[in-house]
């Protein structure tokens, strides 16, 4: 059985369980060192209450079926802010934000989210050209040829 595959379903039996169908699983890594790291998120953000119930579930069901033989540290917490965005609930948490992205053929782009499709972002983002004031410009990016996503932090 694939410790991933079986710890996700286990979290995702545990909100609906709480009935918090605002909570979301962003990610599942179970790490060579022992370390198994679990990400949720919130379309208002989360609590260490949620990330604490979550936890104790999927601890007491890892060891009431003994899917992880040797000895491991569980971690549930939400993504860090230096942590790519990976579903369309993290981008629409996000309108509004600044946002960096990675193309899939190499170039980099900064913007403002505003929107989203099913399978697009829409940012707005500063173009200069030589000689000229730098002027906004609205960009629809297909979601398929970003490589990844991270959201910008001001702290102005």
């Amino acid at each position: 059985m694939n410790i991933e595959n079986r710890v996700t379903e286990l979290v995702e039996e545990k909100i609906a369980e709480i009935e918090r169908p605002d909570l979301f699983l962003v990610d599942v890594k179970m790490h060579t060192n022992g370390k198994l790291i679990i990400l949720v998120d919130g379309d208002n953000g989360i609590g260490i209450a949620d990330c604490a119930v979550i936890s104790r579930y999927v601890g007491f069901k890892l060891e009431e079926e003994s899917v992880i033989e040797e000895a491991y540290n569980l971690e549930v917490s939400s993504p860090g802010l230096d942590t790519p965005l990976t579903s369309v609930r993290q981008y629409t948490k996000n309108i509004g934000r600044d946002l960096a992205i990675k193309m899939a053929d190499g170039v980099k782009r900064e913007g403002k989210l505003t929107a989203l499709t099913e399978d697009a972002i829409v940012i707005e983002e500063q173009i200069k050209q030589k000689g000229k004031k730098a002027e906004v410009i609205e960009s629809v990016i297909p979601i398929d040829k970003i490589t990844e996503t991270k959201v910008l932090i001001s702290f102005k």
